[in-house]
């Protein structure tokens, strides 16, 4: 059953003109364009702290949108994710102008090998003080593939299959490989570190090998929070085992429900607690003073939204070709190589497929979740019925014209949430972690699989 608890928030942002919702950057009050200055990210995560979120969660996708009429044409003039630039990059910036807001940063881990990966974000971890999440990601896009010299992306359940081994790698470097207490500072003896204290990783597995010490000494949560998107069957497998926090798409709560459901019990079957893992609902929130204002924006906004650069997304997404589709047909299913829980959300587990033309729209199939419009009492209403109905523990909060988006929900939403007790009036102190598991610490609990490779000493 669904249990009362505190709402779990993020922004939903990405390191490119466009991210959900292609074209919106030429609405005349958006800022997105200026996405690749270090002032869009610092202001942003002014805002987002200033409205106590959890966190700032930036998307990636490794590769441009090319399926859409077998090119990249449409994505590129729309801006629809592509320019993109490396998400993990502003995020020392954003960490030295807030206190708090910790970082949600998507990396692909199948063109990085485990042990430079371990040092880059062991370095992060310690320049945020321990606010530093990853979302594990496996790359779905085969232009990305063709970029890094391979003919293809790995198949849809091989990349978990790799990703496995790339995580028991990394669990061995960030958990296993520095003892607590190597590191002395001792001034006066002249030891930085103790060397008996700093053990080498032998790893040996199906897909990767590493064969030396961690490089970066444990920072304060060793692990970063881990994140994970997809609910594929394989891909729950995978989220029950390591994961966090899972992001999840769904168009109607029942949808939405039956992940959540599935997710915590992938948990369970992998020895964890159901709510060790976090789930959040990606969603788009369109919110003014009155519901008359709210409803007069998202026309505004859907006026700006870039026809072929949006079917270029999907048909990223889905890895269906919508460019040989009328608007009024239905989005087929198929068994593709791409993100295989969003084509089933949107045809064999909806009531009837999407056409291409809802695709379109700031509905609940063109958003592939919910879309919420309204005056803060009319949007938090909808927010807990969707909570109720699903058991999701937050949401991931798609950005639409920025900045004004995100102020409106910082400055309308929020209050609203608080005065029902649905959301925190202050945040906790600690790491990342503590903050979105206070009941734990900066490290991972017991009961996760990379704890067991934690040296005692």
């Amino acid at each position: 059953m669904p249990r009362s608890r505190e709402l779990r928030l993020n922004t939903f942002q990405m390191a490119a003109p466009s991210h959900n919702w292609a074209g919106l950057w030429r609405h005349p009050r958006d800022n997105q364009v200026h996405y690749q200055r270090l002032r869009y990210w610092t202001e942003m995560a002014q805002i987002a702290e200033r409205g106590l979120l959890d966190s700032i969660f930036i998307a990636d996708v490794f590769g441009i949108y090319d399926v859409y009429d077998g090119k990249r044409d449409a994505a590129l003039s729309a801006g629809a994710q592509a320019p993109q630039s490396d998400p993990v990059l502003a995020v020392s910036a954003m960490a030295l102008v807030t206190s708090h807001i910790g970082f949600g940063i998507t990396s692909n881990l199948s063109y990085d090998h485990p042990f430079s990966f371990a040092r880059r974000f062991s370095t992060l971890d310690h320049l945020t003080d321990g606010r530093v999440g990853w979302n594990i990601v496996t790359g779905y896009l085969d232009s990305g593939a063709r970029g890094m010299g391979l003919t293809s992306s790995r198949e849809h359940d091989e990349r978990y299959d790799a990703a496995d081994d790339y995580m028991t790698a990394l669990y061995k470097l960030w958990e296993g490989s520095w003892e607590d207490g190597a590191v002395l500072r001792d001034k006066k003896a002249g030891v930085f570190v103790d060397p008996a204290k700093v053990h080498a990783v032998h790893h040996e597995g199906p897909y990767y090998k590493v064969d030396g010490a961690a490089l970066a000494e444990p920072s304060p949560q060793r692990t970063p929070v881990l994140y994970q998107a997809g609910t594929s069957t394989r891909g729950l497998a995978f989220a029950g085992r390591h994961a966090e926090a899972v992001f999840l798409n769904g168009p109607t709560p029942e949808i939405a429900a039956r992940s959540v459901r599935a997710l915590r019990a992938a948990a369970v079957d992998a020895g964890r607690d159901p709510y060790d893992v976090l789930s959040l609902l990606g969603a788009t929130v369109i919110v003014a003073p009155t519901g008359a204002e709210a409803r007069a924006l998202r026309d505004e906004y859907l006026s700006y939204i870039h026809h072929q650069g949006q079917l270029a997304l999907v048909s990223g997404w889905t890895g269906v070709d919508l460019a040989r589709l009328s608007l009024d047909d239905a989005l087929p299913f198929a068994k593709t190589n791409a993100i295989r829980s969003t084509l089933e959300n949107l045809t064999v587990k909806a009531s009837a497929p999407a056409r291409v033309r809802d695709l379109l729209e700031f509905s609940p199939a063109g958003a592939r979740a919910p879309v919420f419009v309204g005056s803060p009492v009319e949007v938090a209403d909808q927010i807990e019925a969707w909570v109720e109905a699903s058991d999701i523990d937050g949401f991931n909060l798609v950005r639409t014209v920025m900045p004004e988006s995100l102020e409106a929900i910082v400055d309308l939403l929020i209050p609203e949430l608080q005065s029902r007790g649905r959301f925190k009036t202050a945040y906790g102190e600690g790491s990342l972690r503590a903050k979105l598991f206070p009941q734990g610490d900066a490290l991972l609990n017991a009961r996760h699989p990379g704890a067991a490779w934690r040296r005692r000493g």
